[in-house]
């Protein structure tokens, strides 16, 4: 091999080794038996959710997986393998591969890592079934206004009675 390819090779590993480290979470599939359309779709929705996916060799993000300090996932990069590195949202990669591949059954999901460890596909899958991030948002403003609208209706409902009894 020449000292060009080598350091493409390189350089390429180096590249993986940075989306991995920098990414809230990862998510690695199978892809093979995907219609172009499909992978085109699906690349959309990724994109749109800011996901990148990316399709890596083996050895490449193997390496690259090394690199970056995540131990046991020399399993999941065993045949056709496509990467989505997401590095705002957590839930967004296995939420949109988890809906996806209920559509397209030749999609697999393999495993990943969430938030810096390495996650199987069952922890991947019970990601995916938990609210984005907006979701989570709003589920957690509901929370912190339950306590003041309580209080207000409290408030309404002392007032209408003394407005009765008047």
């Amino acid at each position: 091999m020449s000292e060009a390819a080598i350091a493409k090779k390189q350089e390429l590993v180096n590249e993986a080794t940075a989306k991995l480290q920098e990414s809230a979470s990862v998510v690695v599939v199978d892809y093979l038996g995907l219609t172009v359309a499909e992978v085109t779709d699906l690349r959309k929705q990724l994109r749109d959710a800011g996901v990148e996916m990316k399709v890596l060799k083996n050895s490449v993000i193997s390496r690259a997986a090394q690199a970056a300090g995540l131990e046991g996932m020399e399993d999941i990069f065993k045949g056709p393998t496509a990467v989505a590195f997401s590095t705002e949202d957590v839930v967004a990669p296995a939420k949109i591969m988890a809906d996806f591949a209920k559509t397209a059954d030749k999609l697999e999901i393999k495993g990943g890592v969430i938030e810096g460890k390495v996650a199987t596909k069952e922890e991947i899958e019970a990601l995916a079934k938990l609210p984005n991030r907006e979701g989570m948002l709003s589920m957690l403003l509901s929370v912190l206004q339950a306590p003041m609208r309580n209080f207000a209706l409290a408030v309404k409902a002392v007032s209408e009675k003394d407005n009765e009894a008047a």
